[in-house]
């Protein structure tokens, strides 16, 4: 019984590869003309685009004066600038005192404008030291904003750690914009 069975599997298989074997690939049509000439492609007109990328911008210029007055950086909502720190510290630089100091401006125009400000870090360290060093980094400057007089119920902090970074590489001018705080209205 077995071996029957074993017979009749056999046959069949060796049918269905028969028939495969015997059917082949499809036949490709023959060409009943004479093959045409390619037409010519016409040269490509080479556009100029100038320099692509961006103007750049020091971080210790004026933020705030005419000509960076519709600069967006980060997920910081415009006017207000986002504020970067140095690697593992969380006190506002000398460098960076002119941006709070515009958020603070810009704040203050704005009575109604409640923000959070997010602190970040950039990738290096645990994930529970980089969240404690983003709170410390927002608690700053949200310490700096009611020095200058912003109340305090229109200040949130929320740390990001190393969650949101900006710029994905492994290399210092990632970690440069990746260490900063974000303003964004609520």
């Amino acid at each position: 019984m077995k071996s029957n069975l074993f017979r009749m599997c056999a046959v069949a298989s060796l049918m269905v590869s028969a028939s495969f074997l015997a059917g082949g690939c499809a036949k490709k049509a023959v060409p009943t003309e004479e093959m045409k000439p390619v037409a010519e492609v016409p040269a490509v007109k080479k556009v100029d685009v100038g320099d692509r990328m961006g103007g750049s911008e020091s971080l210790d210029s004026d933020p705030y004066s005419a000509a960076n007055a519709k600069i967006s950086e980060g997920r910081t909502h415009g006017p207000m600038l986002p504020v970067y720190f140095d690697f593992d510290k969380s006190n506002v630089r000398d460098d960076q005192k002119a941006r709070l100091e515009g958020n603070g401006d810009f704040l203050s125009a704005h009575r109604k404008v409640v923000i959070a400000i997010e602190g970040n870090c950039d990738e290096r360290g645990t994930n529970e030291y980089n969240m404690a060093l983003g709170e410390r980094r927002a608690q700053n400057a949200k310490k700096y904003l009611m020095n200058l007089g912003i109340a305090d119920d229109r200040l949130f902090t929320v740390s990001y750690g190393e969650e949101k970074p900006l710029l994905y590489g492994h290399d210092e001018l990632s970690w440069a914009q990746n260490r900063r705080d974000d303003f964004v209205i609520r």
